[in-house]
């Protein structure tokens, strides 16, 4: 196979991606040639070949097929043709749009569901291990799948609590645990998630050299400013320009904060970090429909309806969920009160739909 410059895409830690073409079918496809000097090598490779044969899910990349002849190691994967989520947060050209509050929650949820399937629906399950912007391919729709799996672990079993390994991933998305002790649970994974969308609400990297000496790492930046909440205004992305719910974003912070936390027996289980996500995802903020922050409509997904939750938005939403930035975050009750909200959804669907219906039958 002939590799060209002007099909090149990227550059990794396994190697080079290129844009390429199947003859057989005529399928656009992404080509990755191992560099055998690399950070990674044939372990790698194995991996990666032996993860993605064996997991299917919508949140996960496709892997087509794979070469292993001589020196040559060549995995294949479908074309994802909106790049990465790190080429749509961070160093955008002037002329390029910034992502929208919907779109980064959209992203956040399906990114979610891809690791709730490697923790909790795989057997035995899987530990991500380099949980990063970068590692988010987004495809027609901003559909957003987990790639590269080179650093994949299969987790505990039995009465094990954790894998020992030597420490790999990306300096400011690792757990500080695993960072210290090499022990790697699902928990390192719900941090790096905390990491990303850390950078989804912000639009700052998690790593910047180039800011200020106390900024340039996004956590620790980030954690004293959830104690004022004042300050919550200022962790949204400027790029937004103002253009998102103000309470969804104290709902999203809540959740960042918890994945985020030191300890990881504090942080969340990525189940209830995708039910709190899947709320806020099925939120169309429509920022032009008043001046005081937008308005939310929840999306009937599979009837294309809309219905307004602005006229009962204080009592379905609970009252103050901004307010457990300030201490350790009471995770239980932050999800019971998602898991409400999407009965209160449900339920207002359920009366909408029984409304229409008994409309058109007295028609």
């Amino acid at each position: 196979m002939n590799f060209h410059d002007d099909t090149f895409l990227g550059e990794g830690g396994f190697g080079r991606v290129y844009k390429g073409k199947l003859q057989s079918t005529g399928q656009v496809v992404a080509v990755k040639q191992l560099d055998i000097y690399g950070l990674q090598g044939n372990r790698e490779f194995l991996v990666e070949v032996l993860m993605l044969s064996l997991l299917h899910h919508p949140n996960l990349v496709n892997l087509i097929g794979y070469c292993a002849d001589g020196d040559q190691r060549l995995l294949v994967y479908e074309f994802m043709p909106l790049g990465s989520l790190e080429d749509h947060l961070h160093d955008l050209p002037q002329d390029k749009e910034a992502l929208d509050w919907n779109t980064r929650m959209k992203i956040a949820a399906g990114a979610a569901k891809g690791l709730e399937f490697l923790h909790d629906k795989a057997k035995p399950p899987v530990i991500y291990r380099d949980f990063k912007s970068s590692n988010i391919l987004l495809g027609e729709g901003f559909h957003p799948k987990l790639s590269d799996f080179g650093l994949a672990k299969l987790g505990p079993t039995g009465d094990n609590s954790h894998v020992s390994t030597r420490v790999m991933g990306t300096y400011g998305y690792c757990a500080p645990e695993y960072a210290m002790t090499g022990q790697l649970t699902v928990k390192s994974d719900v941090y790096g998630f905390g990491v990303v969308f850390l950078e989804l609400i912000t639009g700052r990297k998690a790593i910047d050299t180039d800011m200020p000496y106390g900024q340039q790492n996004l956590v620790a930046w980030a954690r004293p400013l959830f104690n004022d909440k004042k300050r919550f205004i200022k962790l949204a992305d400027p790029k937004l320009k103002g253009k998102f719910p103000t309470r969804a974003l104290y709902q999203a912070l809540a959740v960042a904060s918890m994945c985020i936390q030191q300890e990881a027996a504090s942080r969340p289980p990525i189940a209830d970090v995708v039910t709190a996500l899947s709320y806020l995802a099925n939120q169309a903020y429509d920022p032009n429909k008043n001046e005081n922050g937008g308005r939310l409509i929840a999306r009937n997904d599979e009837e294309g309806g809309k219905f307004d939750l602005e006229g009962s938005e204080k009592e379905d939403s609970p009252s103050e969920t901004a307010s457990n930035l300030n201490r350790d975050i009471d995770r239980e009750r932050v999800v019971a009160e998602a898991k409400m909200w999407g009965e209160n959804l449900r339920e207002k669907r359920r009366q909408s739909e029984q409304g229409t219906s008994e409309s058109s039958g007295t028609g």
